[in-house]
């Protein structure tokens, strides 16, 4: 089986989106404050009291898909509670505060605000946060109830063929996570160029996107992961999510997605000053699904702007 490209199985909220109100929509600007979608408000120091106000959307917090208690007894409700609701929630909140104040980054989807920001090893301010909020969206993904065993079908066959058997990938794995210092993330990754899964460590929030390579799994090493359930016992953690927690479904559709795209091939058709239209470069499939979301969630947001009117 010849994997070339996946995209990675998030769902970011898009980047922030300018819309005007009309001057009668009092009633719309609370209906359209949604906060768990990440929208949120901001006035136009130069508008009058005739004038439209602007609301604004950052990236927002989305929730892990399953209930904070669901992944116990291997991963407690006060864990989520604490890493999502507080660290993961952080993170968002700072990199909004960034955001607010660099118009150059407007309009980025997560992923080119990453690669951006990397600017090639030598971080921009906004990058640690940008990064460790997809990180936190992936690593909850990447995990699911009753999850652990073994993959299936097609991933098993590319994990056989890339690393001898699920067992020595497993092994690889966890000694990966074993030797990694610090704060840290260590990634089962499918490299583009070679056409093959590979084992990843990083440090800090650096995440495999940077370097163009796509995440198929992604443990969080960082300590907040893991120390009030487990302690300081990491070979514990680690030794757990890959027995009871980790989410094969998810690594193997984000497979199935690398193969859908790249039979695909999908092109992009834009329109030209003259009106013309006129094939642009093909877009990466992560492009191509993030777009997608951003137009499904700016679409919601003209459907409140019409109710809120309405109403």
């Amino acid at each position: 089986m010849s994997l070339v490209s996946c995209s990675s199985n998030q769902c970011p909220l898009s980047s922030k989106v300018r819309s005007s109100v009309g001057p009668s929509s009092s009633s719309l600007r609370s209906s359209v404050a949604v906060p768990h979608l990440g929208w949120g408000q901001r006035s136009d120091k130069s508008r009058n009291s005739h004038r439209a106000s602007s609301i604004i959307a950052y990236y927002g917090l989305k929730s892990p898909p399953y209930k904070l208690d669901a992944l116990e007894p291997y991963m407690s409700h006060k864990t989520l509670e604490v890493h999502w609701g507080a660290h993961h929630r952080g993170y968002v909140e700072a990199l909004n505060k960034q955001l607010e104040k660099n118009d150059i980054l407007y309009g980025y989807t997560m992923d080119e605000l990453i690669k951006v920001t990397y600017n090639n090893g030598n971080p921009l301010p906004e990058f640690n946060n940008a990064a460790q909020v997809w990180n936190h969206d992936f690593f909850w993904e990447s995990m699911q109830p009753g999850g652990g065993e073994m993959p299936t079908l097609g991933l098993l066959q590319q994990i056989d063929k890339d690393f001898g058997s699920f067992a020595n990938f497993r092994d690889k794995f966890i000694q990966a996570a074993l030797t990694s210092f610090g704060s840290c993330w260590v990634w089962l990754v499918l490299k583009r160029e070679k056409k093959c899964l590979a084992i990843v460590k990083t440090s800090n929030a650096i995440n495999p996107l940077v370097w163009n390579d796509i995440p198929i799994i992604g443990l969080d090493l960082w300590e907040h992961a893991y120390y009030l359930d487990y302690k300081n016992d990491r070979a514990k953690y680690i030794d757990t999510f890959m027995n009871h927690l980790v989410s094969w479904d998810a690594a193997a559709a984000r497979m199935a997605r690398a193969q859908a795209f790249r039979k695909m091939a999908p092109k992009i058709l834009t329109s030209s000053p003259q009106g013309d239209f006129a094939e642009s470069a093909i877009f990466t499939e992560n492009m191509v699904l993030e777009r997608i979301s951003h137009l499904s969630q700016y679409a919601a947001c003209l459907n409140l702007r019409y109710t809120g009117l309405r109403s």
